[in-house]
Order: structure tokens, then sequence, then C-alpha cells
């Protein structure tokens, strides 16, 4: 029997419901190569992304952070989050060349974390964001790779040549394929947590048994031989860490919750954007905390938004809400209901940032353990400026309270800034979009 790559490449694992289990090499299996290195001790909590987005940049002149540490001076933008500023970075000065050529909402914002070439005339094709090159690695240890949430509908629709489905999509899993998103809190918490036993919950062998057997038809009596050892091993060890666990001995890291600790959403989406953003938050904070997926991006809203948000007065109509004019329009009124509606956004990230630092890990907290990056798609509403990005990195362990300022230096390639988070996650692509090298200050 000829045993050909394609056949077999994907035998590098067993796979069953919620389990997937490296093979030993074998003479008669063409595996994928040795398995990644972690980038943890298996004692120590792993370590997780989170992109987050808003659509039509920011205030023209609120838009700013200088000094260090403690004494970072903040934009009025920026002021929601003053209690994080020791782990901020603020980067100033990166860009995507090829999000410049367009000069349009879709195209600045289709290849946001890709950094690559994007067509036009109606057609959908981008790159492979760094999120979901993450997924379709580091993300593979988790039930779900990658969770892709949003706050505002997907638009289909052509605008100015370019599809809108670059406005709406920052997460893309193929140059052609924008990852689905995920509107609705309840079937966000579904993804996360239905009709699934935890691996704990059943033997790892039991869950691949099917996928074992499928394989021994396809290889050598020798590798059959190879394959009884291996499993009989697994379930060798599966028995002494069930007996450890029942006499109290197990180490090392677990998540700090094994189920849900919140009911299912209901259904439908929340009426009120602030409680439809924090809900999906809250959502994404769970996924992290119960280890059930270590890759999320949430889109806070669109490029060329059409979210109003009456929840939040207005400064310049007293007496209404903030809901007299489109996300989009307002962007360009650079007005003091402009600024407080960028700072509604900049709550909803500090909001995540305190939930994630209320979560103990050992001597850590999940806001150690997850690097958040909050980007948009130009820098000004007011001027579709998009020759330098505004860009914020918070937490991950990574030394915070400096201003990273590119303004000035001949490489700024965004790109070079996402080599650098998938470095940290042990990911390390010899280039990445227009990028070759990382920064080394992150």
């Amino acid at each position: 029997m000829s045993m050909n790559t394609h056949h077999f490449s994907r035998r590098a694992f067993l796979r069953g419901t919620g389990v997937t289990m490296a093979l030993p090499w074998m003479e008669s299996v063409n595996v994928w190569g040795d398995e990644p290195k972690k980038n943890k001790p298996a004692s120590e909590a792993p370590l997780r992304l989170c992109v987050t987005f808003s659509g039509n940049g920011f205030h023209s002149k609120e838009w700013w952070a200088k000094g260090e540490g403690r004494a970072m001076e903040l934009g009025k933008v920026l002021t929601p989050l003053a209690e994080f500023r020791e782990r901020i970075l603020f980067v100033r000065g990166l860009f995507h060349e090829e999000a410049r050529k367009g000069n349009i909402h879709s195209s600045q914002t289709g290849n946001m974390l890709s950094g690559a070439p994007i067509a036009s005339g109606g057609e959908i094709r981008s790159g492979t964001s760094f999120d979901q090159m993450l997924a379709q690695t580091y993300g593979r240890s988790t039930k779900v790779p990658s969770l892709v949430l949003a706050c505002e509908k997907s638009n289909p629709s052509v605008h100015k040549n370019y599809s809108m489905l670059y406005s709406s999509h920052i997460s893309w899993s193929s140059p052609t394929t924008p990852t689905p998103l995920e509107l609705y809190p309840a079937l966000a918490f579904d993804r996360l947590f239905k009709d699934e036993s935890s691996p704990a919950d059943k033997s790892v062998l039991d869950a691949v048994l099917a996928d074992a057997q499928d394989l021994r038809r396809g290889i050598s009596a020798s590798d059959q031989r190879k394959l009884d050892e291996y499993l009989d091993s697994v379930r060798e060890v599966e028995k002494r860490i069930e007996n450890a666990g029942k006499r109290g001995e197990l180490q090392g890291w677990r998540p700090t919750l094994d189920k849900p600790n919140m009911q299912r959403p209901a259904d439908g989406i929340p009426q009120d954007i602030g409680e439809h953003m924090r809900l999906m938050i809250d959502l994404l904070v769970l996924g992290f905390q119960t280890d059930t997926t270590r890759i999320t991006t949430l889109k806070l809203n669109n490029d060329h938004s059409a979210l109003r948000f009456p929840n939040l007065p207005s400064v310049q109509q007293a007496g209404h809400g903030i809901d007299y004019m489109i996300h989009h329009l307002l962007s360009h009124s650079d007005g003091e209901d402009w600024l407080k509606v960028n700072q509604f956004f900049m709550e909803q990230l500090a909001y995540l940032a305190r939930k994630l630092d209320s979560v103990r890990e050992g001597e850590r907290s999940l806001l150690d353990n997850t690097m958040i990056m909050h980007c948009s798609s130009m820098m000004a509403g007011a001027k579709h400026n998009n020759d330098e990005l505004p860009v914020i990195v918070l937490g991950g362990g990574l030394k915070g309270g400096r201003v990273l300022d590119y303004t000035c230096k001949p490489e700024r390639q965004m790109c070079r800034l996402f080599m650098s988070m998938m470095d940290k996650m042990s990911v390390r692509p010899k280039t990445f979009g227009d990028a070759k090298v990382m920064l080394e200050e992150v």
C-alpha cells in the first residue's frame, strides 16, 4: 500500500470529541515534524492573546501619551485607562503600506491584522491575520482555537470599489475567508461550552478510539505494535493521574474555573450597546479563565460604523443621547461628543483589563498572562489618516509604562509588532506581511 503524504499528514494527531492526542513517530506515516515547544513550563499558566478593535480612529488632538511609568501622561481619549498606565505600551508611528493604497475605509481595515495587499473591484482577497496564524498553531491545544466576537453585524455591500466585508472583519482565516463573527452572546457561550464533555470527563483514549482504529488499518505491522504500546502507556498514565487526583497530589497549573460561572445569556442581541460590549467581554474572559480558548478578537464596531449611542448623554445637544448621528459621521466632527464616544470604547478596554486583573493564576493575574492589543484603522476619523496607526498594548507580562515612537525610523511596518507578539507565544515565522524582523523593544 502506498503511504502518500497527503493521506497521512492529518494523522500526526488522533482526534476525538474535545481531545487531540499527538502520535509517536512511525515509519509508515509522514507526520508534520517535531511538536512545537511549549512557551511556558507546565506549572505556569499559558499566555493568551486578545485583540480589540474600534473603527474610524479617534479624536485628532486627544490620542497621545508621554512620559514613563507612574508619571506617564495620557490624552483625554485614554483617561479611562489611567489606572493601568504602568502596564501600557503606547506604540506610535507604525502603519501598513498596503492599507494606504485605496484611501477608503474598507481598504484601510481589510488587512488590519495581516498587512497584506487587498483586492478591489468587489473581489474578496486579503491575507491570513496573525491571530488566525496563532489559532492554527498555538490555539490547537484548546477546544476553541480562536473566538472571534463582534458587536456590530457584517456589511456585505461594496463602497467605492472595495467590499465592505473588509470594514467588517479584522480576523481572516485565509486570504479569501474572513473568520465568521459571533454577534450573539448566547451563541458565543454555546460555542465555548455547549454539548461537549471536557477532556477531564472522559478518557482520552475513549475519545480518540475511532480515529485510532481507522489509522490502524493503514499502517505496517510493526507500527501497529508501536501504536498499541503507545496507547497502553497513555492508559497507564491516565490511571496514575486519576489516582493522584483522588489523593490530592496533582501539581501544576490548572484553569481557575472548570465550568462557566455565569448563566447562558439570553437569546438575541442586547439593545443597549454598552451591555452588549460588556457581555462579550465577560464571555472572552470566561473563555480564557476556563482555558477553552487562548486566542480572541473582539471587534467593538465596524470601520464606517453605523452604531449610535443613546446610552451616552450628549455634550453638544443637552438633554439628548448621542444618537443623532451614526458613529462614522460623528467621527468627522472631532467634537466633544466624538471624544465622549472614544472614551466609552476605552472604558470597555478598562473593564476588560480589570476583569482579567481580578483573576489570580498563581503569583500572576490573568491580565499578566494576556496580551491585549487595541487598534483602529486610522489615526483620526476627521482626517482618515493612516500613515501612523493608533495602537496600545496592555498586560501579557510586557514591560509597560512606556511610549515606543517609531515615527522617525525607517522600518515602521505594523507587522513587526505582530511578529513580536507571535514570538511571545513561540510562533516564529521568518516573515509576516511586509515585515522581516520583530520590534526588539516590545
